[in-house]
């Protein structure tokens, strides 16, 4: 709060554009932190979001249930890869990754296994801010390096990407496998560590590993599911089936804020007992809030009606055509782009503020981080508003930031 800038005021928002109170308007390159998939104020997920208000904005999980939470619930499994089936509803994705380690400890203490309750995460990585995803967030991650020592322990490794670390890898497991209970990854993206891309066959390798020994394998797909990486959801790319994941961001199409955890039946079927301890005693007060399930379901609708794999198609090989001669500029180290994700990284940013300030200057919303500039725009974006960024980039960047 000391030496951070004035935020800005924002009054509106529409399409890929938001309006601030002194009457700027400015392209969105991050789409709400990469939430707002259909673009701002989409018609139809905002009808769906005005009838549900009127009938039912709220009522508890506890005892009750309705036909919003059903029929999303019912439309993810039938969406989602192999047999990840059940759905338990959270509010936002710190969350969603806090109940899925969750789960994936309880699965152990409830078949008897009371030695396997580590979480094996790999450098890179980010999974939320609360308490227990700190610990499996790289240790050097600039948000959470202060709680070192504080938190529970947790294993990160690097991931197998090469013949090295896949030995390293394999090493590791061969000692400690028998303390851990699952491996939980980003897949294909590492999000908020750096925009780290990585091969399809890293997953199919975590997948193999989990399987040889004994392992669940937890994919947080809270940033990359939904089409951000060119398929509805990351591990399609692989060919693999996670034995839980996590989905929140994109779900409700940037509305209101819903998560969840989905888990195969094979992990769901430990948690069914006559004794009542087995259960997964987790509520959060606003679960499966009837709004935010109907904001998910519309967004949904707009996967099944509008072209929204052509269009992120499209925004790649934009991106990729427009982002490429970023690779000359001085002081940029690489420039890759991934679905609708484009990366422009370099040696260093000296100052993220004061290059926040000049894109704004440009007529645009973009936040570079660490070391990266970055765009994660909407899925409806138009070719002239995608250039509007690109350019920005180009332009600021050769200004030798």
């Amino acid at each position: 709060m000391k030496t951070a800038p004035a935020p800005l005021a924002a009054r509106s928002t529409q399409g890929s554009h938001i309006t601030l109170t002194d009457g700027r308007s400015l392209v969105d390159g991050v789409a709400a932190w990469w939430t707002a998939c259909h673009g701002y104020n989409h018609p139809h997920i905002r009808a769906c979001a005005e009838d549900q208000l009127k009938r039912m904005p709220h009522v508890m999980f506890g005892g009750m249930v309705h036909e919003p939470a059903l029929r999303l619930a019912s439309r993810l499994s039938a969406m989602l890869p192999g047999d990840l089936e059940r759905v338990f509803y959270t509010d936002s994705g710190s969350v969603a990754v806090e109940v899925a380690m969750k789960m994936a400890i309880q699965y152990r203490l409830n078949r008897g296994e009371t030695n396997r309750t580590k979480l094996l995460s790999f450098r890179g990585g980010y999974h939320g801010d609360t308490l227990a995803t700190m610990a499996i967030c790289d240790p050097e991650e600039g948000m959470h390096h202060l709680f070192a020592g504080i938190m529970p322990s947790q294993y990160v490794v690097d991931l197998p990407r090469d013949n090295a670390s896949t030995s390293a890898f394999e090493a590791f497991l061969n000692e400690h496998a028998h303390e851990i209970t699952a491996i939980v990854v980003e897949p294909l993206v590492q999000g908020a560590g750096g925009m780290l891309f990585h091969d399809p066959a890293v997953l199919r390798r975590l997948r193999d590993a989990a399987d040889r020994h004994g392992l669940l394998l937890i994919l947080d797909e809270i940033f990359t599911g939904f089409g951000r990486t060119g398929t509805m959801f990351a591990c399609e790319q692989a060919d693999i089936v996670p034995d839980i994941i996590t989905l929140s961001k994109a779900l409700t199409g940037g509305t209101v804020a819903l998560a969840a955890t989905v888990a195969r039946r094979h992990v769901y079927e430990a948690f069914l007992s006559d004794n009542p301890e087995h259960a997964l005693m987790h509520g959060p007060t606003f679960m499966a809030n009837p709004f935010a399930c109907a904001c998910a379901n519309a967004s949904l609708d707009l996967f099944e009606t509008e072209p929204r794999l052509e269009q992120i198609a499209q925004i790649n090989l934009l991106l990729r055509e427009q982002l490429e001669p970023c690779r000359t500029l001085p002081g940029v180290k690489d420039v890759r782009v991934l679905g609708a994700i484009g990366v422009v990284e370099m040696e260093k940013i000296a100052d993220p503020a004061a290059l926040r300030t000049r894109f704004i200057e440009e007529g645009v919303w973009i936040r570079p981080f660490r070391n990266i500039v970055y765009l994660t725009p909407a899925f409806t974006i138009t070719p002239d508003e995608l250039s509007a960024l690109t350019g920005a980039i180009h332009r600021v960047l050769s200004q030798g930031f």
